[in-house]
């Protein structure tokens, strides 16, 4: 599991290795790191350069590249893949979430793995302010991971 640059952590090691996963969890993945890292007008773009490099610099570009996981999709048996985003983000815009989820399901060679996606129509970055919005959402990430590792019991009807 990794949020934001923990998500971009998370995208760039299931393009390296998705062998090694059952089930990966992607929060407000930032994914999409040169289309974002070389357009100045984003906000907090120009700021990241000094920690992070500037793509429009060619000692960066390569290096940057090498590991964007949006970049690095290719025809790979990914596994089961949970991924958060939110439409008010101001740090990781909702189309990056959204981009690579459907570029993942394009490429995924595992017929029976799933690329989920589920949007917050109401926040932003952090996620819900309130304690039990936030324990529900928690709560619904820790199901989905359970359910893919077969731990989830099954109700008896």
């Amino acid at each position: 599991e990794g949020r934001s640059a923990g998500g971009l952590l998370i995208g760039s090691v299931l393009n390296m290795r998705p062998d090694l996963f059952r089930v990966a969890v992607a929060g407000v993945p930032f994914v999409d790191i040169m289309n974002t890292m070389c357009d100045p007008s984003i906000p907090l773009t120009t700021g990241e350069w000094e920690e992070w490099g500037n793509p429009n610099e060619w000692k960066y570009f390569d290096y940057m590249l090498s590991y964007s996981p949006y970049d690095n999709v290719h025809k790979l048996p990914y596994p089961d893949v949970l991924i958060t985003a939110g439409l008010y983000d101001p740090r990781v815009a909702y189309w990056e979430p959204a981009k690579w989820a459907s570029k993942l399901r394009v490429h995924n060679t595992k017929p029976d793995s799933k690329i989920l996606l589920k949007m917050d129509l109401e926040v932003g970055h952090f996620s819900a302010s309130d304690r039990y919005r936030y324990r529900r959402e928690k709560a619904f990430e820790q199901a989905v991971v359970l359910d893919k590792l077969g731990l989830a019991p099954m109700p008896k009807l």
